[in-house]
């Protein structure tokens, strides 16, 4: 279950990434409140993660996952650029990812 956690905190923090820009700098409203919520919702589900899992494990894959995600939103919806080194990069980021969990 802690695993679970984990990954909720990381999506939230993906979603509160993607609503952060949407904000425009804290000057529309609801996105403001959606992304603070979703910012509650990714600390709240990566403290149950924490009861069970090692501090560094739980912060390398919530910004891992929060990484990998952004920039995968990034390259699908914003439009930037894939490049062979963007995706070496998040590959190691992923691996670097996989390797804590199978390692815990």
């Amino acid at each position: 279950m802690p695993w679970l956690w984990l990954a909720a905190a990381g999506l939230m923090e993906v979603a509160w990434t993607v609503l952060l820009k949407r904000t425009d700098g804290f000057t529309r409203l609801w996105f403001s409140v959606a992304c603070i919520a979703a910012m509650a919702v990714s600390f709240w589900a990566m403290s149950q993660a924490l009861r069970s899992l090692p501090m560094g494990t739980v912060y390398a894959v919530w910004t891992g996952i929060g990484a990998a995600g952004g920039l995968f939103w990034g390259i699908t919806i914003e439009g930037e650029p894939l490049t062979a080194l963007r995706v070496g990069c998040v590959a190691l980021i992923l691996a670097g990812v996989a390797g804590l969990r199978f390692g815990s």
